[in-house]
Order: C-alpha cells, then structure tokens, then sequence
C-alpha cells in the first residue's frame, strides 16, 4: 500500500537518460500493476509516450505517474507469479524506442526555441507518439517561415551542442529565463541547447544536439488560431526519407523518366488526361443526343442506358431532350448492373416523384427532387428498370 508520506519513485533518467538496464524494489503490486523504489522508466508526461521495455522478464506495457509514484502496466501469462511487494527485480528498458523519443524530443527543443527567438510564437501544445510528432504553435508562419526555421534547427543539430540539464529552486526559478507552457512550483527540471533554447522538461535528452541526427518539417496546418506543425527527427526522418525516395523512384520508372523529372512527367500526362476526359465528355453528349433523338415521340414511357461516367448535368440535359418529344416518364440511367446505377428521371406531365418512390420500394433506390425531374441511385438489373417504363 502506497503512503503518501514515504519516498516516491526515484527517477533514474531524470540523472542518467542512456541507463539501459536497472535493479529496483518493488514497493507495491496489485492487479498487473507494480511500483518500484527506482525506475528507469519514463511514464507517459509532457505529451510524450512512455517507454517500452521488461520488468522481471514481464513486458511492460504502459507506465503511468500518479502523485509522484510511477506505475508499470506488466503483461503477465496465466499461471504466472506477479513481482510481489518486497521482491527485488531487474528491467531493461527498449533503447531503440527510447533513443526515437529522446531524438524526437530535443529536436522539438530546438525547433521550438528558435522559432520563440526568430517569431516570438509559444509552443502551447505538443504531441510526440511512435508515429507523429507535432508542435502547436500561437501563430501563423509567414511564407517561408517554417523552412528556414528547419534549416536553423539542422545547423544547431551539426554544430553537436552539449545538452545541460539543471535544477532550479527558489528564487533562481523565479529569476531564469526558460520556456514553460504550465505554472511551475518547486524545483524546476530546466532542460538547455546553449544558445538555441531553454525549456522546463521531464524528459530524456540526448547528451549532445548531432545524437539527433537531423530535423524534417513533415507538415503543417492552421490550428486554433495558431499553426500545428509536424516533424521528424533522426530515423524516423531518415526511414521517412527512404520511404519518399523507393516512391519516387517506381513513379519516375512507371514513368520512363528520372526522379527529377517526375514532376513535369505527371503534370503532363494529368494535362492529357484532362483533355481526354473532355474529348469523352463531348462524344458522350453527342452520342446521348443521338440516342435521344432516335426515340420515337409520343404519349409513352421511355429509358436510356449508357455505361461510359456522365455528369449530372449532361444527365439532366438528356433527359429534357427526351421530355421534349416524349410526354410519359423519361429516364437515363448511368452505370451498369455489377455496380448500380446513377439515374435521372423527368417529365413534363407526370410527377416524377413518382416513378422514385416505385424504384424506392422495388429496388431500394436513393434520391429524389421535383415533378419535373428526379435524380438519385439504384442497384438492379437493367432488364429489371426497363420492365418499368415499357
């Protein structure tokens, strides 16, 4: 049973963030839960997800602090013995998981940094999970902004600046200059790239800014009034990288073209497929006005099929052609019997609502509109629709 009066869990990254390995004492136990005296372990904080690794040769599966004691979530096998209250136990934490973070999170200290010296934003907001990490920023960048502010932050990754981590009290916390998104009482961890940033943090750090490796915006958008920016750092950018670059490379093999041209190649060939799509365009609608033209007029029902994409509006114009000679139901329907059908139905005398609400209980058709016309979907047989304008 934890008091609050005893000692809380000491923490080892907090003195020493490259300890891999570490013996504890388990101080309570219960559910699939434990809490040791000493821990390697970093607990979900700050917006950053906890570490992974194993305790008694158990995986842990997530860490939690509560009131200055951190929780280690175990997976357990049935039939095995929980570490009890008492026991002593060895853990290893996953180093790889471990280094991604720490190299994501001091690049996120110096891209903030700089962008609180070059724009005066605050970082209100951070996210760093296995997959993203994202910053939120009370600002919105001007244009070239956040490239240059990417380009500083990789010359302060190249320049290898050692990391200082100190603790403030008092009236030396009162008195530094560092950056903080919350009220801070007591002592301060303050976590500093000299000359780039000072920041209050809890986290691992990398002991000198080039373990980073190097820093890739990866996106941004506006976001509550400010902007939300999205990075990468060390190998989750280079393994980014490779990713964009095996992409880029069967695109321009696709495209029988170099990498570099890429670019020009798929502008092209999007220019000729528009302008196919508009040759098929007009050909649709002259062979729709063909086909229209063909129908016999008179007092009678009548329907169109047609497989190749028609526009709503081509549809519509069809179907007024029609109403035109044809005084009953005039329908077109766009598609094919696999995939269903798009439909436009219309007539200058009869409800057309009507005919909807046949193909609406006949074959759970969707849509609807006015007397004049209604347009909307229908799975069923072409054979099955005609039947209701024969």
């Amino acid at each position: 049973m934890l008091d609050s009066d005893s000692v809380k869990t000491e923490k080892i990254y907090y003195e020493d963030a490259y300890a891999v390995h570490f013996t504890a004492n388990v101080i309570s136990s219960g559910g699939n839960s434990i809490v040791l005296d000493r821990t390697a372990f970093f607990p979900e904080e700050g917006g950053q997800s906890p570490d992974r690794g194993v305790i008694a040769g158990f995986p842990v599966v997530d860490v939690r602090i509560r009131d200055g004691y951190i929780h280690h979530v175990l997976e357990i096998p049935e039939g095995k013995r929980m570490p009890a209250e008492g026991d002593a136990v060895e853990g290893a934490i996953d180093w790889d998981h471990r280094f991604s973070n720490m190299q994501q999170h001091s690049g996120e200290h110096i891209f903030s940094g700089l962008v609180h010296t070059e724009f005066g934003f605050d970082n209100v907001g951070f996210h760093l999970s296995d997959r993203e990490v994202t910053m939120d920023f009370n600002g919105v960048f001007p244009e070239g902004g956040l490239a240059m502010i990417e380009q500083k932050a990789n010359e302060a990754i190249w320049s290898n600046i050692g990391t200082q981590i100190s603790f403030l009290e008092g009236t030396e916390a009162r008195e530094a200059e560092y950056r903080s998104k919350l009220e801070l009482t007591g002592a301060v961890r303050v976590v500093t790239f000299p000359g780039i940033d000072a920041c209050a943090c809890c986290a691992p750090h990398v002991r000198r800014s080039g373990e980073i490796g190097c820093l890739a915006v990866v996106g941004s958008i506006n976001y509550k009034g400010g902007t939300r920016v999205s990075i990468l750092c060390g190998r989750r950018a280079m393994q980014l990288f490779a990713r964009e670059h095996m992409l880029l490379i069967r695109t321009a093999n696709f495209l029988t073209t170099s990498a570099e041209n890429v670019p020009e190649s798929t502008m092209r060939l999007k220019n000729e497929n528009t302008s196919l799509k508009a040759a098929l365009k007009s050909a649709s609608i002259a062979a729709m006005e063909m086909k229209a033209a063909a129908l016999p007029a008179g007092d009678h029902d009548a329907c169109l099929f047609e497989e190749n994409e028609l526009t709503g509006k081509v549809m519509q114009e069809t179907v007024n052609r029609m109403t035109e000679k044809i005084s009953g139901y005039c329908g077109l329907f766009c598609g094919n019997d696999a995939e269903g059908y798009r439909f436009a139905v219309g007539s200058r005398k009869k409800d057309s609502r009507e005919m909807a609400k046949i193909l609406r209980e006949r074959f759970g058709a969707r849509g609807g509109g006015k007397p004049e016309m209604v347009q909307g979907s229908v799975h069923a047989a072409e054979s099955e629709i005609k039947m209701l304008f024969d």
